[in-house]
């Protein structure tokens, strides 16, 4: 797919993209399929949203070093990406799971659409609809990157739990 991208044409572009898309929806199949009939693991619980880390980063390193996609953005991304992979590890190695949040899944459905909407050799019309998705995808990036930083302080003892609504 890397590959594909850093070609810089168009019938590629449209490859990469179709390539991208396989592997997202492959991701979800597989997701739906360990939730429906139980299959979780713990290492599975790990490893899989570590592919998935690896899956987003490739194209979004492509896209920035040609300059189709906005590096902080990129950035924002990746960095948020790899501390949460860091906080799963950590927690990993007390015995302690985090899986993703709903708001996660959330995300990474806009990440994966905002990607696949820069795959594409789109005309500058579509720019407002790339911007709004980029928008969502990066919100939901740092809100849940900070989701994730006060869970495992709560999931470590060093964070008090949320607040619970008051029922009258």
């Amino acid at each position: 797919m890397v590959a594909l991208v850093l070609s810089e044409d168009r019938g590629a572009a449209y490859a990469a993209a179709a390539i991208f898309l396989a592997g997202a929806l492959s991701d979800g199949l597989d997701g739906y399929l360990a939730r429906r009939y139980g299959t979780r693991t713990s290492t599975g619980e790990w490893l899989d949203p570590l592919a998935d880390k690896v899956f987003v980063a490739a194209p979004l390193v492509a896209l920035s070093a040609l300059g189709r996609f906005p590096v902080w953005v990129a950035v924002v991304i990746l960095v948020r990406e790899v501390g949460v992979t860091l906080l799963r590890a950590m927690l990993g190695r007390r015995g302690i799971a985090m899986p993703a949040s709903n708001l996660a899944k959330w995300k990474t459905s806009f990440q994966l659409l905002a990607i696949t909407l820069y795959l594409l050799p789109l005309a500058s019309g579509w720019t407002p609809v790339r911007l709004g998705v980029l928008a969502v995808a990066l919100g939901l990036t740092i809100s849940t990157g900070i989701d994730y930083v006060l869970r495992s302080m709560r999931l470590r003892g060093v964070a008090p739990p949320p607040p619970q609504e008051k029922r009258p």
